[in-house]
């Protein structure tokens, strides 16, 4: 992979409207399933994507090879007919300049150094990402209003008690 494609990428992406939109939704629904409690997965660049086809939204993102995000956190994913897939590239991107010989010899060019990173495709359901988007999500079967259970995380009635030991409230 080299930088440049990654470059053409977010200029296309910031073009069209309806994909920063895309996007963004994609996100939410990583975000509503709590993938960034896992390790590293915040850190991740978006790449390549999104692509769109009838059924699907595809994204591809990188991280450093040292700073891996944790598959237990893509496992979780598959819970909700989200596909995972892990690859090992290397990027390839031009050295900072600061003497004469990080430049390719008799040009002015930077030499190119290749930096070991992971690529992580997600593709996930359109559905998903409408569910999300109404505050609705169908898990196992089960429809579950996302407001009640933000709600609830609040008022840390996850852990059996409320804010306010004084009020009760129902979801």
């Amino acid at each position: 992979m080299q930088s440049l494609d990654i470059i053409t990428n977010l200029n296309e992406l910031y073009k069209a409207d309806s994909f920063v939109e895309t996007i963004t939704d994609f996100e939410r629904v990583l975000d509503t399933v709590h993938l960034y409690a896992y390790d590293n997965w915040n850190k991740g660049e978006l790449v390549h994507g999104p692509e769109i086809s009838r059924h699907w939204v595809t994204c591809t993102f990188m991280w450093p090879h040292k700073a891996m995000p944790d598959p237990v956190g893509g496992k979780r994913l598959l819970d909700y007919n989200i596909h995972v897939s892990y690859k090992k590239d290397m990027l390839e991107a031009p050295v900072k300049v600061t003497k004469a010989e990080d430049l390719e010899s008799g040009t002015q060019f930077a030499k190119v150094a290749k930096h070991p990173i992971w690529l992580v495709q997600i593709k996930m359901p359109k559905t998903i990402m409408q569910d999300v988007q109404r505050g609705a999500m169908e898990v196992e079967g089960e429809t579950v209003d996302l407001e009640a259970i933000d709600s609830a995380y609040e008022q840390n009635l996850d852990l059996g008690g409320t804010k306010d030991d004084n009020t009760e409230q129902e979801i």
